[in-house]
């Protein structure tokens, strides 16, 4: 039997899986693919977006701990642009994150689905996996959701909500892709206006069925390839089977006319070649847990520093509009953050389970700042090492001191 288990291999329930056992826990991954990183490698997320904040001319990390140290191995591999870019080679990602688990003696099951899971009144019991080996129980004193959608907490009865208050629709999904082979020279030499003039031209002539309102493009670690997240699928549930079906082909449609508009009306594709789909669609919004405090709007363009706090974040409220229409930005003030709640993360009624990364307890519009990597992953290295505490204490998790998790977390250079 673990200590731990932590459902979902992305940043955040990696870095929850090192800080618990850092501290001396028996922690198992459950992850459904063949590598560690989630939506960095399933669905191509990057960048990483901003992790620095600049404060009387000087930048400042504030994502630190856990991902401090993968930017430092990237850096090392030469598998991150420049030196605090945020730009970076998923593969390398891989490696390090393997390379990490195993440091810490963490158990990683790959290509291991979660199926069910039991729960007796405040607890969770056990859950129930398939993977090549068939189907198999597991159970621990403690688990921490970080499947992104929720899924260990809905399969345990927790209570939640999707999407935006008023009709229940999520930000789109999004399929991002890569086009090798790009003449640098030439495209440099336009801007994104003259991008946009072409790409709203074909939209109007019917070879591009995205509404998305225009192209957003980012460079890569790799000369002459561009990494593209534009697709944008509409009005279909992220946790549907068969509308999550649907999106995939969407998104492949879309990505296709993408590339052949790219091909005849921008110079430097004219010899591009489309080499890579992501290996599933990015799912910005789904599940949004119901917990012992809700984040808000308010909270986050306030920059509220809570009394349990135990992470900060600085990324804008970026809302890709579920309705099809132009994307909201709201910025937070140069050089302030704010801070997530430690109680953001305890789902209503349960004593031994906690979540991280994008599915907290939140609002539509809160959680369109803080499910980018960096804070996601923050946060999930706060919940292990909060697990660790509880765990040597054997109490509940709404129960932990906070004073000592912010000791422990001070530590681990998480409190700013």
């Amino acid at each position: 039997m673990y200590d731990l288990i932590v459902c979902g291999g992305g940043l955040a329930g990696t870095a929850a899986a090192i800080s618990a056992a850092q501290e001396g826990l028996k922690v198992l991954i459950i992850e459904k693919s063949g590598f560690l990183g989630g939506a960095a490698g399933n669905c191509y997320v990057n960048p990483f977006m901003p992790y620095t904040i600049k404060k009387n001319g000087e930048k400042i990390l504030i994502s630190r701990g856990i991902f401090a140290e993968i930017i430092s191995r990237l850096s090392k591999m030469d598998g991150i642009a420049k030196e605090g870019d945020m730009v970076f080679n998923d593969e390398y990602l891989k490696i390090i994150l393997d390379k990490m688990t195993s440091e810490n003696n963490v158990d990683v099951l790959f290509h291991t689905t979660l199926i069910s899971a039991r729960a007796e009144e405040s607890h969770v019991k056990e859950i129930t996996v398939v993977n090549k080996s068939g189907i198999t129980k597991y159970g621990a004193k403690y688990f921490i959701d970080a499947t992104g959608d929720g899924e260990l907490s809905a399969m345990s009865g927790a209570k939640y909500h999707v999407g935006r208050k008023k009709d229940g629709m999520c930000q789109p999904m999004t399929l991002c892709f890569r086009v090798a082979n790009v003449d640098r020279r030439k495209f440099d030499k336009i801007n994104y206006h003259q991008i946009k003039d072409a790409y709203n031209k074909a939209q109007a002539e019917g070879r591009i069925s995205d509404p998305r309102e225009d192209v957003l493009w980012f460079n890569y670690t790799t000369k002459g390839i561009i990494h593209f997240n534009t697709t944008r699928i509409l009005n279909l549930s992220p946790i549907d089977a068969l509308d999550l079906s649907k999106a995939e082909k969407i998104g492949r449609e879309q990505m296709y006319e993408i590339y052949q508009f790219l091909k005849r009306d921008i110079p430097g594709f004219e010899n591009s070649v489309l080499i890579a789909s992501a290996p599933e669609i990015g799912i910005r919004e789904s599940r949004l847990i119901e917990g012992a405090y809700v984040i808000t709007e308010e909270d986050i363009i306030g920059c509220r520093k809570f009394e349990d706090s135990i992470c900060v974040g600085a990324y804008e409220i970026d809302i890709h509009s579920p309705d099809g229409g132009d994307s909201t930005h709201i910025s937070i003030p140069q050089g302030e953050y704010y801070t997530i709640p430690y109680r953001a993360l305890t789902p209503l009624g349960f004593d031994n389970l906690l979540v991280v990364g994008r599915c907290i307890s939140s609002t539509h519009e809160a959680q369109a700042s803080y499910r980018i990597m960096p804070i996601c992953c923050c946060m999930g290295e706060a919940a292990g090492a909060a697990i660790a505490l509880i765990f040597k204490e054997s109490i509940a998790v709404g129960n932990v001191n906070i004073d000592k998790l912010h000791i422990a977390l001070d530590k681990r250079g998480l409190m700013y």
